[in-house]
């Protein structure tokens, strides 16, 4: 029994640790969070972009993905699970919705540090 103990130590010591910190998770979930990157349609720190222009009716129009960054967690999470026009649904977990904000919030303090 003490051997077998021996032998599983370094499994449930490897368990408990991660090969990805979590901004290297994020930034993967941002990228590629079930086949469409955020990235595509929001811009690559969530600044916003656009994804297409094109003509309808003789009037040239563009398709827009919004600025993501600057939302509060609650706008950012209801945006996730609600339908909007063009937006997929990724169904997320809770836990990849908090990683992908973590990400955007932390994309943005580079971007504010870097202009200064």
């Amino acid at each position: 029994m003490r051997n077998a103990l021996f032998l599983l130590l370094p499994f449930s010591l490897l368990a408990e640790s991660s090969f990805i910190t979590p901004l290297e998770y994020a930034s993967s979930l941002y990228k590629n969070p079930r086949g469409i990157g955020c990235h595509k349609c929001h811009g690559e720190f969530g600044e916003g972009r656009v994804v297409a222009t094109y003509e309808h009716k003789n009037e040239k129009k563009s398709f827009v993905g919004p600025v993501i960054n600057s939302m509060d967690f609650n706008d950012f999470f209801k945006s996730l699970n609600v339908r909007k026009n063009g937006m997929p649904r990724y169904f997320l977990t809770q836990k990849e919705i908090k990683a992908l904000y973590f990400y955007l919030q932390e994309k943005k303090k580079e971007n504010i540090s870097n202009v200064k």
